[in-house]
Parts: structure tokens; sequence; C-alpha cells
């Protein structure tokens, strides 16, 4: 194993090209983030019945589209094996199908996306919303469907995009409709001047706004800043059988993705079965989580493209070497984030909270978290490793496992432990996602074959 080790000047490029790659996308992701506060905010302050409505419809709205995300994420291996800098016509001609095929994978699982969201007052009316919160809906989630559709068109863009290495291009589109989208649900649901504001609709049209500014802008990226650069982008027919080799290695991504929203769910719910205060405490935890693992997510993203030519050539120790930079530049991430957290905790702690009770509880939670978050980021970038070689069923087939067995005992531990066990409970989970991860990365990477040499010319 020691010759798979990101060690000696190689593995230092190496670490330095997924960190130079990580940092955009992070920031894009953390300001993406962001915006989604001012629209909790700006709605909280409109009325509490719309932040109501809006919290359940982002209740379906966010995991449809971390789902359409990660069924897109599919997409970055088989761009980034056409990946090449120099810009050669053949390698154009053979990423142009790819990028129309994700096209089409994009458009059919953001239509089932859209259809979930739609779904949004049939499915609150079964679950036992009041009535009143369901009549506050109106064409909001119907907004956002359209939102999630648009995402998807957006999100192959994006993908291409990453696995061209073209990271800072994803971040000038992102950043874009970031603030467009901030801007918009400051004007539109509170108001400016005599315009009192449309309230919930406005968000959602903030929100929508923002999503063709963003897909808009990153298709534009491609036509300018690519090997495509000059191409015909149009949607093309569809080949269903291509469209189906990227589903492959997206849909089982998807469908991991919808797992760990399904299981953190029972969590939550478990925290909030102990009393009021473990709710409170469980919900800024992960706050601060999601702060520290999108580092991780952006260095799994960026690590992809930087493994393509050597999954290309069938240079297995390279592969390897490739993902485990990725995983030490991930643990460096979340570590100096996580010594910031401590540093800071009390101004951070005090963003969510002014109750001093709860203050003293999170910090007390605060290790048991920062080992859950630091293998979550080690178990991603593994994961991100087998996106790289196009084995992602593996990655399920852990998830479904491990975070099946933990929505087993989630409740009664909690019952009987409390928020700490219940926490050790999801690091636990991790570590062994870490484990099962890794195995399966060393295993199907040790499967990759060099392609066989051309034969000689007469």
């Amino acid at each position: 194993m020691a010759e798979n080790k990101p060690s000696g000047p190689e593995g230092e490029k190496k670490t330095r090209q997924i960190a130079g790659a990580a940092l955009p996308l992070y920031l894009t992701m953390i300001a993406s983030s962001a915006a989604s506060l001012v629209d909790t905010a700006v709605l909280g302050r409109h009325a509490t019945a719309s932040l109501a409505a809006f919290a359940v419809t982002l209740a379906v709205f966010s995991p449809a589209t971390a789902a359409v995300s990660g069924a897109m994420r599919g997409v970055m291996p088989f761009v980034a094996a056409h990946k090449d800098d120099a810009g050669d016509t053949d390698d154009a001609d053979g990423l142009l199908p790819v990028l129309r095929n994700g096209m089409w994978l994009g458009i059919c699982v953001g239509l089932l996306g859209a259809a979930a969201v739609a779904s949004v007052p049939l499915i609150g009316k079964a679950g036992g919303v009041p009535q009143t919160t369901l009549d506050e809906l109106g064409v909001f989630p119907y907004i956002l469907a359209c939102s999630v559709l648009v995402m998807s068109i957006a999100a192959t863009a994006t993908s291409t995009l990453v696995g061209l290495g073209k990271g800072k291009a994803v971040m000038r589109s992102g950043m874009a409709g970031t603030a467009a989208a901030v801007i918009l649900s400051l004007v539109l649901v509170g108001g400016v001047g005599s315009f009192d504001g449309l309230g919930l609709p406005g968000a959602g049209i903030a929100m929508l706004t923002s999503s063709l500014i963003n897909a808009s802008l990153a298709h534009i990226q491609l036509r300018r800043n690519t090997v495509l650069a000059g191409r015909p982008l149009r949607l093309g027919r569809p080949h269903p059988r291509e469209v189906l080799k990227l589903a492959a290695v997206g849909i089982p991504l998807a469908a991991t993705v919808l797992i760990k929203f399904a299981v953190l769910g029972v969590l939550a719910f478990s925290a909030a079965r102990v009393n009021t205060d473990s709710a409170a405490v469980h919900s800024i935890s992960l706050s601060l989580v999601n702060l520290m693992f999108t580092a991780a997510v952006a260095v799994g993203q960026a690590t992809v493209p930087l493994m393509a030519a050597h999954v290309k050539t069938g240079d297995v120790q390279e592969v390897r070497r490739s993902a485990h930079a990725g995983v030490l530049v991930a643990l460096g991430a979340v570590c100096g984030l996580a010594l910031l957290l401590v540093v800071a905790r009390t101004p951070v702690i005090s963003l969510f909270t002014k109750d001093t009770g709860l203050h003293d509880k999170v910090l007390d939670l605060l290790p048991v978290v920062l080992l859950a978050v630091l293998a979550d980021a080690a178990q991603a970038v593994f994961g991100f490793g087998l996106i790289g070689i196009k084995r992602t069923v593996p990655s399920l087939v852990v998830f479904a496992i491990c975070y099946g067995l933990l929505a087993l005992v989630a409740l009664p531990v909690g019952a009987a432990g409390g928020l700490k066990a219940l926490w050790l409970s999801l690091a636990g989970a991790n570590l062994l996602l870490v484990a099962g991860q890794a195995f399966f990365f060393q295993r199907r990477s040790g499967s990759l074959t060099r392609p066989e040499p051309a034969p000689a010319s007469a």
C-alpha cells in the first residue's frame, strides 16, 4: 500500500491541484447555502405562516434537488475522460455526445424531481400538515417544481465544467445566481418602498430566477471557455443506450443521497423525542457539520478529473494515489474549519442561539460532532473515487447497510442515551462507511486494465 500514498513531489503536486480546484467549488456551495438562510430570515419576518409553508415545501425540494445533483455527478467521469487542455478536435467530438446525453438524463431526473415537488400539497395533506399551512402554499410548490427542472439542466453544465477542471467557471455562474437570489428575495418577499412584497410567491420567483441565471451562465461558460467552444450545444436526438450508461453511474448516487436524507430525518426525529433542547442542539450541530462537510464534497468533485487520465490508461497506482491525495486534502480542510470553529466557537454558536444553556450543550457535543464529520469527509472522497472509476453501486450498497443499521438503532439509542449517544452512533456509521468505501475503491480500482497497445504498422 505504501506505493499508493500521496507522498513525494508527485503527491504534493496532486494535493495542490486538488486544493486549487476545490476552493472555488467550496466557495460556490457555501454562498448558495448562505443565500437559503436569507429566504428563511425574510419569510420569517414577513409571516410565520409563510415560513411554515416554505419549510414544508423545502422538506421535499431539498432532497429532490440533492438527488438530481447526485445523479448528474455521474456525468463527471465520462466528461473527464475526454478532458484535453490542448483543445483536440477529436476530443471535442467525443465530448459533445456525452454532454447531450447528459442533458437528456438531466431532463429525465429533473422531471421526476419536479413531479415530487409539485405534489407537496398532496404529500403535506397525507402527512397531517395543518390545513392553514397548506392553504398558504399557493403556487409556491409549482414555481419550485419548475426550478428543479431548470436546476437539473444547470447541473448537467456544471458537472461537465467540473469534469473538465473548470471550477472557476462554475463559481462565476453559481455566484451570479446566488447574488440574484439574495437581491430578489429581499425585494420580492419583504418589499421595498411602497411595494409590500409578494411573500412566499416572491421567494419562489427569486429561486427560479436564480436557477435560470445559473443554468444560462453555466452553458455560456461551456460555449466560451472549454474545448466545446463554437460547437452547437443543442439537445439533439437522445441515444437511450448512452443515456443509460450515464444513468448506471448517476442513479445509484441519487439513491445514496436519498438514503442519507431519510436516515438523517430519522435522527432528527429521535433527537426531537428526547426533548426540545436536544432537537435545537441537534439542528445547530447539523448546520455546523454542513459547513465543514461541504469542503469534502468540493474536494471529491475536484478529485474526479484528476483521476480521469489514469483511469483511461489503467494506471491503478496513480488512480489510488489521486484518491488518497483527495482524502488528505479533505481531512486537512475539515480539520482547518474545525479548528476555526473551536477558536471562534462563542461568536459562531451565538449566530444560532442566544440561550447560554443551549450554547453549552452544543460545545459539550462538539468533539463527537467533529469525529462524525471527519469520518463523513473521508468516506465521501472514497465515494467520489468510485465515481471516478464509474463504479457507484458499491457506494449505494455500503450506504444502505450502514445507514440502514443506523436508522434501526436511532430511536432506541436516542431514548436510552440521549443526544450524545445518537451522535456517537452517527460517527460509528460514518466510520463503517469509511472502511466500506475504501475497501470497495481499493478492490474495484484494482480491476482497471490498461488499453491494448495499437498493432505496429507494416
